[in-house]
């Protein structure tokens, strides 16, 4: 049977002294959540608890073929300045690569897989290496050499090399799980932000342009100017939140359905001719399907096309809502309106297509004209939820 603690074996260590030196070593890197210090931790218990002079941890590259990473402990930074390129696995640490198993070196020079050393390499005879696994699989190695005051490394050294590298791989999992965890705390927050940013903040600042702009067209001609002025400057207060927004990720690659339409909105904007509102609400991401997406993306580039080439807008706004069952567009500009009801039928300006995608999905097409101007085109389709 195998003594374990947190799932590494102690069972061929019997001084008690060396037992305890393990677990205190364990604990100490175990507490530690950064993978850096973890992995730096790692190599500094190792050199420590077998007498090491040098030590070094590999961290293999993604095809498991050379190494990617090469954190050492017992050099200067001037020594490895002077010693040139880290090693990429190679030699005797490719051996370690080649078949993951713990190997101990009486002397590394004489070995038939050795290279040699480059030049101002310090000198390294005796040495010791172990693979680190996480989760089954050879995260990387665990270099030792020049054990000090003897000739080679023990097999008491093997068992303790063998111990430390089992807690390292539980130690870095739960370092990358930290990671990704704290990570996705991140996004998660500046996911929120964004969609506060988009869904309330420029949703006011384009409600209070639209009013102003209103009161400007039954105003003197020098207050209208004046409110003009005002509108300007909320158009740009709009673009700078926009920037900050895509600053925070939503202008990047897409994580989700919010970032396939925001950056398609934002591709528009020269289409139409200025920057257009953008609202969400409701749980997009979880509702909406890849089917009625491709119809939303296609039905938001031809209504905006539409809109920047016959509406004579200066403004628009896009809403894309899940309510309930249905994936609700609505799309809201100030420009002359449609050109008769023939249009808004079908008869024109590639509305035809508009209501053809929706009705694929056995939805609806339809348009407003409000009081203050302008046109709503409301695109609705079901979607399971």
């Amino acid at each position: 049977m195998t003594d374990k603690l947190h799932g590494v074996p102690f069972r061929s260590i019997e001084d008690p002294t060396k037992l305890r030196r393990v677990l205190e070593a364990t604990l100490l890197i175990e507490s530690n959540l950064e993978l850096p210090e973890v992995l730096r931790h790692v190599v500094e218990e190792a050199c420590s608890m077998t007498g090491a002079r040098y030590g070094a941890l590999g961290v293999l590259d993604e095809e498991k073929q050379a190494l990617a990473q090469f954190i050492t402990v017992g050099l200067s930074a001037e020594d490895e300045a002077r010693i040139g390129p880290r090693p990429t696995g190679r030699g005797v640490l490719g051996l370690l690569i080649a078949d993951p198993q713990t190997l101990r070196i009486t002397e590394m020079g004489r070995h038939p897989d050795s290279l040699g050393f480059p030049p101002n390499h310090p000198p390294m005879t005796s040495f010791l290496g172990a693979p680190i696994k996480v989760r089954d699989q050879v995260y990387g190695n665990l270099y030792l050499a020049e054990k000090v005051g003897w000739s080679e490394f023990t097999l008491d050294d093997e068992a303790l090399v063998g111990a430390l590298s089992q807690a390292a791989g539980i130690a870095i999992e739960n370092a990358r799980l930290h990671d990704r965890v704290r990570r996705a705390a991140v996004y998660e927050d500046r996911d929120r932000v964004a969609r506060d940013l988009h869904d309330t903040v420029i949703q006011r600042l384009f409600a209070l342009g639209l009013t102003l702009q209103g009161l400007a067209a039954r105003l003197p001609e020098a207050t209208a100017n004046q409110l003009g002025c005002a509108v300007a400057e909320i158009d740009q207060v709009i673009a700078q939140v926009r920037s900050t927004i895509y600053e925070l990720g939503m202008g990047e690659d897409s994580r989700g359905i919010r970032d396939d339409i925001a950056n398609l909105v934002r591709q528009l904007h020269e289409v139409v001719g200025f920057e257009v509102g953008l609202t969400f609400t409701g749980p997009l991401d979880a509702a909406v399907d890849d089917l009625v997406l491709e119809h939303l993306l296609a039905t938001i580039r031809e209504a905006l096309t539409n809109v920047g080439k016959h509406a004579h807008a200066t403004r628009a706004a896009v809403r894309v809502e899940a309510d309930g069952a249905w994936c609700i567009l609505t799309i809201a500009d100030d420009g002359v309106g449609l050109a008769g009801t023939s249009a808004a039928a079908g008869g024109g300006l590639g509305l035809p297509n508009l209501r053809r995608r929706a009705e694929k999905l056995h939805g609806t097409l339809s348009f407003d004209s409000p009081p203050e101007g302008g046109t709503v085109l409301t695109w609705k389709v079901p979607i399971d939820t």
